[in-house]
């Protein structure tokens, strides 16, 4: 009997072997040749990652929040307006962090599901003089993909920076930073970049850096104030030694692999692999009578999937259900409507067979919830697009 059960969260993830064996090999010194080669091989292929030459990587220990602090606690001083376009819960957490650093912030909420309207944004960027927008790519609370490239083209219409939490969409979803003028990019490690829990990953842009640089006051959080990790990332960059702070040695070591795996997929074989695998999800909870969050697919998230519970079905029930058959899948996170849903992650290294493995369990544990479906007509939906 094989105990372990496959986790299809929207982050941690299922982790390669290769990423698990570097993470566990012995730990050698932060200033080590070999480290600092690991390190500057990382930095040069988060720019292919990203699709940003000409941007500046940061990896640092932390987790997604810390991405996103970096960004906020260097880019805002105290009554510097912010303008947060939110599709659900992460977007309205960002906007809580810039008001820490003293920002006039304003937030555009998109109803669930749904997304701001293009012309909504550029209306409040043309009626008021904003220094940042930030934006959610895919909002890990409701599984809605925002389209970042009209976005990035505004802040540059505008001249006001963009920041793009990629959290639950980097290496998953097509970003191409440079090209859409996006200035910062942030990721964390657990999520498509495919490593274990415990890196914030950003790039940003010369534009957002050149800002920075121009501050009138100190940066207000010292572990996250740029200037002390530049000097760090140049010299691992050049590789050479430096410290600031000890790196998670063996963390980036990981992050190596990983992105060695990602480039060797190639970026567009990736992203398609990913749509294909959102698009069979999809079908196969339609086959269900299944509802999802986003209201449109041109507005769902390809890392993961937010349906809503059956009516009469009881979450609680139905998730102990999915454990006990060797899936582990999410509830909701969104507060208005966290017991009416829930979330599979289906990003990274999933394959074909934790795709059909995860629908076969969510299928046979709604008929024992009391869901009335043709037995086997969600595996057999969902085959239906993985062959095609």
């Amino acid at each position: 009997m094989k105990r372990r059960k496959l986790l299809m969260i929207p982050g941690p993830i299922e982790f390669e072997p290769e990423v698990l064996r570097a993470l566990g090999a012995p730990t050698t010194s932060h200033v080590a040749a070999n480290f600092i080669e690991t390190f500057g091989n990382a930095l040069d292929m988060m720019k292919k990652v990203w699709n940003s030459p000409s941007g500046q990587p940061f990896i640092i220990a932390g987790s997604g929040t810390l991405a996103m602090d970096l960004a906020g606690a260097n880019l805002i001083e105290h009554g510097d307006k912010a303008l947060v376009i939110s599709t659900g819960y992460f977007g309205e957490r960002f906007a809580d962090l810039l008001k820490r650093y003293g920002a006039q912030v304003t937030i555009l909420k998109a109803p669930i599901g749904q997304v701001v309207p293009e012309a909504e944004i550029e209306n409040a960027l043309k009626n008021d003089n904003y220094k940042l927008l930030t934006f959610t790519h895919v909002d890990t609370s409701t599984a809605v993909k925002v389209d970042p490239e009209p976005i990035g083209k505004l802040g540059q219409k505008y001249n006001v920076l963009t920041i793009l939490d990629g959290v639950c969409s980097v290496a998953g979803e097509e970003i191409k930073q440079d090209e859409w003028g996006i200035d910062v990019v942030l990721t964390a490690s657990q999520k498509a970049i495919g490593v274990p829990p415990g890196l914030a990953l950003l790039v940003v842009s010369e534009k957002a850096m050149s800002v920075w640089k121009k501050r009138k006051t100190p940066v207000a959080n010292y572990y996250a104030d740029w200037s002390n990790w530049l000097p760090i990332m140049n010299a691992y960059a050049d590789r050479k030694p430096s410290y600031f702070g000890t790196p998670a040695v063996n963390l980036v070591a990981a992050l190596e692999v990983s992105l060695k795996i990602i480039l060797e997929e190639g970026m567009a074989a990736r992203i398609k692999r990913h749509e294909k695998v959102a698009q069979a999800f999809r079908e196969a909870f339609r086959s269900l009578g299944l509802k999802m969050i986003p209201q449109n697919d041109t507005v769902c998230a390809n890392t993961l999937s937010a349906p809503y519970y059956p009516e009469g079905i009881d979450g609680a029930s139905l998730l102990k259900e999915i454990a006990n058959a060797g899936i582990i899948l999410a509830g909701g996170l969104l507060p208005e409507i966290k017991g009416n849903y829930f979330r599979i992650g289906h990003m990274g290294s999933v394959n074909q067979g934790d795709v059909l493995a995860t629908i076969g369990a969510i299928e046979a544990s709604l008929q024992k919830c009391g869901h009335q479906a043709e037995p086997g007509i969600a595996v057999g939906a969902a085959l239906k697009v993985l062959n095609q």
